[in-house]
């Protein structure tokens, strides 16, 4: 079935807020905080590229739109409390990926991460005209396929052998997708779960 034709504008203006919670391009300016906030083994136990010092985490934020990472930094109550991003954006298959998500420990099982896709999920399909978001992860992180699972993302299944993990192991991925026609029941159901606030 066709599909209307999806655009994408970038996000170097884009704030996207509710409530306490607010989305906005990174900047390098946001290194030491963003640095300090994810500084837990915990946090990177699943994602790549964990950068060894702050002084790493600038040239991390400024090559991000290069390699198709469109990163955000999480902020509650104005403290950055973490980063997700789009990626993998495809104006042509009207699709994206939102990943690349870490936030501070103490967020986790928060209404935080519900609130960031109910944003992100909102703007990519409402405002961007996306026919499909997708998000996937490693399939060891159990944390984070719960956490998809709840958003209310289908399992699309395993790519297998999909990518080295920082450790030299290579991972296998589970993907999801939340599809247009998906999106209002999945958006009645984030906002159940963080209020109508």
């Amino acid at each position: 079935m066709p599909w209307r034709e999806a655009r994408w504008a970038g996000i170097e203006d884009l704030v996207l807020s509710r409530a306490d919670v607010t989305l906005r391009a990174a900047v390098v300016g946001d290194a030491p905080q963003l640095f300090s906030v994810l500084d837990h083994d915990d946090c990177w136990a699943h994602v790549a590229g964990r950068p060894k010092n702050v002084d790493e985490m600038p040239k991390l934020i400024s090559s991000a739109a290069a390699k198709g990472r469109y990163m955000f930094v999480v902020e509650r109550s104005g403290e950055i409390v973490g980063t997700t991003s789009y990626l993998d954006v495809s104006v042509n298959d009207a699709r994206l990926e939102i990943g690349s998500t870490m936030y501070a420990p103490g967020e986790w099982g928060s209404p935080l991460n519900p609130t960031c896709k109910y944003l992100l999920m909102g703007h990519a399909f409402e405002v961007l005209g996306m026919g499909r978001v997708q998000l996937k992860t490693d399939i060891r992180n159990l944390r984070s396929r719960s956490a998809i699972e709840r958003l209310g993302a289908r399992s699309e299944g395993i790519l297998r052998r999909y990518q080295r993990r920082t450790d030299g192991t290579v991972r296998d991925t589970v993907m999801y997708s939340v599809i247009s026609e998906e999106w209002s029941t999945v958006r009645d159901g984030l906002l159940a779960r963080i209020g109508q606030s």
